[in-house]
């Protein structure tokens, strides 16, 4: 059973967790993955509550969400899944099958076609409204370095957060 709420009902424990892990699932076709995320923001621009995601050229994740306008984020809250995360954050689609391997069960969002994490009890369902690749030449020199040594930037996705609930 799950519970609307508020998008930023919850946004000291979203935040809170993003920093362990969060799980970005996309669907492009008929196929789905799911990526660890551990940047993001949520916030409130062009009137409407707007989740960003960042996702790296070199992820699959990346071919699947340039095919779809949507985007769900899970979070787990209530149990430690750190191994999951990490199989997630460091795995890609192109050699295993993530759900299979974490045991992780996708499940029918309430707005968007891309399911979400059943394991989780935090859920935003994001309609793309806005997408950005990054200027390297616009970026910090000390993050430029710390973070883009391999020129692999990010592709920056604006969600509108046309779903939030918690599971009760």
């Amino acid at each position: 059973m799950f519970k609307d709420i508020k998008y930023n009902e919850m946004s000291k424990e979203m935040i809170s967790q993003l920093e362990k892990g969060a799980f970005l699932t996309v669907k492009g076709d008929d196929e789905i993955n799911t990526m660890t995320i551990a940047w993001g923001t949520i916030g409130f621009i062009w009137v409407k509550p707007i989740f960003m995601v960042a996702v790296r050229y070199s992820r699959y994740t990346y071919e699947l969400i340039e095919k779809s306008n949507e985007f769900t984020v899970s979070f787990p809250l209530s149990r430690d899944m750190s191994k999951e995360l990490a199989i997630c954050g460091t795995k890609s689609k192109r050699e295993i099958d993530k759900f299979k391997e974490c045991n992780l069960t996708p499940e029918k969002g309430k707005v968007v076609d891309t399911p979400i994490i059943g394991e989780c009890d935090l859920h935003y369902e994001c309609k793309i409204v806005y997408k950005q690749a990054m200027e390297p030449g616009m970026i910090d020199r000390d993050i430029k370095d710390f973070k883009y040594s391999d020129n692999d930037f990010h592709v920056l996705y604006y969600g509108e957060i046309v779903a939030s609930y918690i599971k009760e």
